[in-house]
């Protein structure tokens, strides 16, 4: 049987391998390794080079994944660091090091339980499990898990997010909303002349912030906040700008599609063009593409849908059982960001929860860490709904 000093081991290791988006390589190669030597039916390296591994039962019955990502965001300031953020060192009982919250620490506790749950019960349980580590999730969240749904077409999700071991059953969605206005440009000495496109943004902007985004009892309130602007030509060395991009941080809720998120937007534009005669305005979902570290390349709007489980759903109900009888408390609650939830639930309408180690303030920071309490807590907890799942 897997230990947890083995555990700890894995962990370490997997923060010793830099894995920013779109350099996964070197840790997908690895995890595909484990899998198969920790017992594995299966491990593969699919499309954008995310890993699937699969535990087989020996008896009919549901698909379960447990999903997590491999790719991190980047050290920019590693001088910054206290402790080196690829070396895993253990100081005080936790494990330093970038990933090591979000979510590598997740990873390793999700395949260990997997590979521990199938040696417990030399596999006579029903159905199949799945351990999916994807990749670019730092850049869109749920895209390159709509391989894996197709692939393992799981009846319910696990997400592995740090959670402090409690269980989340929704987020709000994210969307990034891109307003453009075209003016015509001139020489700044002769406005007169043209059109300022940036003065045609303010006014788009001051009703934009009208909007009342809706709230949801679960879920909470909406967003739309701007998060960056930016004139063309730029520098403006003398010229009136002929065109001005405006970018929203739109966080969605259950029920607002993308209809819904630019269709607030433009009811916004139009009031504004109403009282400025001549305005032209548009607004869009920003798009964004990315090369995967298999060559290929990964592009999707920037658009990821909130989702919510429905708390009686019985494969939640059958996750929280498993829960208690592993002693673990776990209060139910929601996600305040973005997962590849997004994709399973909000996208695919396949059940999900989330439950995983460490806690969600964690992710991104300096001196990024997991605890080792949490991290053999969240693989006990793991193994203890696998059982549930798959009586």
């Amino acid at each position: 049987m897997i230990s947890d000093k083995d555990l700890v081991s894995f962990c370490q290791e997997a923060l010793r391998i830099p894995s920013m988006s779109g350099h996964e390589d070197a840790i997908a190669r690895m995890l595909q390794a484990k899998m198969l030597a920790f017992g594995f039916d299966s491990a593969e390296i699919v499309e954008y080079g995310s890993v699937l591994g699969c535990i087989h039962g020996k008896r009919k019955g549901p698909r379960i994944l447990m999903d997590g990502h491999i790719d991190t965001v980047d050290v920019i300031d590693r001088e910054m660091w206290t402790h080196d953020p690829f070396a895993g060192d253990i100081i005080e009982g936790r494990i330093y090091g970038r990933g090591a919250s979000d979510m590598k620490g997740s990873d390793t506790a999700m395949i260990v339980a997997a590979a521990r749950y199938a040696e417990e019960t030399d596999r006579d349980f029903a159905g199949d499990i799945f351990v999916s580590c994807t990749v670019h999730e730092e850049c869109f969240e749920g895209v390159s898990s709509r391989v894996i749904s197709k692939l393992a077409n799981p009846d319910f999700v696990i997400i592995g997010e740090a959670t402090s071991t409690t269980v989340k059953i929704g987020q709000r969605g994210r969307a990034e909303v891109v307003v453009e206005t075209e003016g015509i440009s001139c020489h700044s000495s002769n406005p007169e002349k043209g059109r300022n496109a940036v003065y045609d943004m303010l006014a788009v902007i001051g009703e934009i912030r009208k909007i009342v985004p809706n709230e949801h009892p679960i879920l909470g309130k909406g967003i739309l906040e701007l998060t960056d602007i930016k004139s063309f030509p730029y520098p403006g060395a003398s010229v009136v700008p002929a065109l001005c991009r405006a970018t929203f941080d739109r966080r969605t809720l259950v029920g607002e599609d993308e209809s819904v998120i630019l269709g607030q937007v433009d009811d916004a534009i139009a009031r504004a063009t109403a009282k400025n005669p001549g305005m032209k305005a548009k607004c869009y979902l920003a798009e964004g593409e990315e090369k995967c570290w298999t060559g290929e390349t990964i592009k999707a709007k920037r658009y990821f849908p909130a989702w919510l489980t429905d708390e009686k759903n019985e494969y939640v109900q059958k996750a929280l059982k498993g829960l208690k009888e592993a002693g673990i408390e776990a209060p139910i609650s929601h996600f305040s960001f973005c997962t590849n939830g997004s994709h399973f639930a909000g996208e695919a309408g396949i059940p999900c929860i989330g439950y995983g180690p460490s806690l969600e303030e964690l992710a991104h920071v300096r001196d990024e860490y997991i605890e080792i309490e949490q991290l053999t807590k969240a693989a006990k907890g793991f193994q203890s709904i696998l059982r549930e799942l798959t009586k």
